[in-house]
């Protein structure tokens, strides 16, 4: 067991403490309070001047998909294809001993979502996972943790531009994603008859999503398309997550209505695309004084996962409040994800996946103490 003393420990959850403990052992927290006793053989750490939040959670990446420094041979996030592949799983292509695993521990990011980017209109299966660990198997949380779809100009510029096949347009993409749903729920109906079909990997994954078991990540920059994502997902039921939401500050009450997970993004970098003509640091701020719920993501390697930090601080210096800007890098994002349960904040129970700053987390000049996953110390 290990036993953190003295720290000031911002929980993400309903109170925090100016001085107080936290007791890890079989990989969870066992305990949170003030003047807690050591166990018998416990190690103990005085972090007396730390300040101890729970591990950053960024969620939706794409790390160990397009490694680090090694161009082509390292870029399998993309099935370029055929446009539909929902039997894809990010489990098969991640590196674990991708150097960005290490980057991002260090930078205090403890769990990833990563998975396919978006050339196609349905890209796979994402996975959550922990940043520490030689066996990706071993690192998994939850696999698969969602289904990527995408709308918008990724798909159009990859099978429109290069292929010239279908989708050329929007429309094209959306009724693409409807034909493939619509193909789902007559595999249902035809597993449930007397004479079922052969196993399909498509629709078997299809039907998980129909059934509400699986959440279904759209990636969606521009309003058009954030309404179009909104659209499929009531049509279809889907348990929905708009992806990047770039234009959703200019829209925020019906992203609010929607009652969508959202998780925007990537912040810290230049519109290098027509979809982002409207990024702005605002966004975070103005969902925000909205109502909405949000995540905030790396998208990495468009930015490296473990300057989440520096996107907080920087939603912060445009007018989102502190503690939501934390929040949208820890508690916001496991509930993002559906993983609330298990990580982004600290709480007996939950895994013990801590991170002691020297100083104010969104203070970028802090520098990381430690780092703990699963209440072993990885840095």
């Amino acid at each position: 067991m290990i036993l953190i003393k003295n720290a000031k420990i911002l929980t993400m959850a309903e109170r925090d403490l100016e001085k107080g403990d936290i007791l890890m052992g079989d990989g969870k927290i066992q305990r949170i309070g003030e003047n807690i006793a050591a166990p018998a053989g416990a190690e103990i750490i005085d972090a007396s001047g730390l300040t101890a939040m729970p591990g950053i959670v960024d969620a939706h990446c794409h790390i160990g998909m397009w490694e680090d420094s090694i161009d082509e041979e390292g870029a399998d996030g993309n099935e370029c294809t055929d446009p539909v592949t929902p039997e894809l799983r990010a489990i098969d292509a991640i590196n674990p001993v991708d150097r960005c695993f290490q980057e991002a521990r260090e930078g205090g990011v403890t769990t990833v979502v990563t998975g396919p980017g978006s050339a196609n209109v349905i890209g796979g299966q994402f996975a959550a996972l922990k940043t520490y660990g030689a066996c990706v198997d071993e690192m998994v949380i939850k696999a698969p943790a969602a289904l990527k779809m995408a709308l918008g100009e990724n798909p159009k510029g990859v099978y429109g531009g290069e292929q010239k096949k279908a989708p050329m347009t929007r429309m094209a993409s959306a009724a693409l994603i409807r034909e493939a749903l619509v193909e789902a729920q007559e595999y249902a109906k035809e597993m449930e008859s007397d004479d079922p079909p052969k196993r399909d990997l498509k629709n078997e994954i299809l039907c998980q999503a129909l059934r509400g078991e699986l959440l279904v990540k759209i990636h969606a920059h521009r309003a058009d398309d954030i309404f179009t994502a909104i659209r499929l997902a009531k049509e279809f039921n889907l348990r929905l997550s708009l992806e990047h939401c770039t234009d959703g500050y200019l829209i925020a009450p019906y992203v609010k209505e929607s009652g969508a997970k959202v998780i925007i993004g990537p912040l810290l970098c230049d519109r290098c695309k027509p979809e982002l003509k409207n990024l702005s640091w605002n966004a975070p701020r103005v969902l925000y004084e909205n109502g909405v719920e949000f995540a905030m993501m790396s998208d990495h390697p468009v930015q490296p996962t473990q300057l989440l930090q520096v996107t907080a601080a920087m939603a912060v210096k445009y007018g989102l409040p502190g503690r939501e800007a934390l929040k949208a890098i820890t508690i916001n994002a496991a509930k993002a994800v559906c993983l609330e349960d298990r990580i982004g904040s600290l709480e007996e129970g939950k895994d013990a996946d801590i991170v002691l700053y020297s100083g104010d987390p969104l203070d970028v000049r802090s520098n990381i103490a430690h780092v703990f996953i699963d209440g072993k110390q990885v840095r």
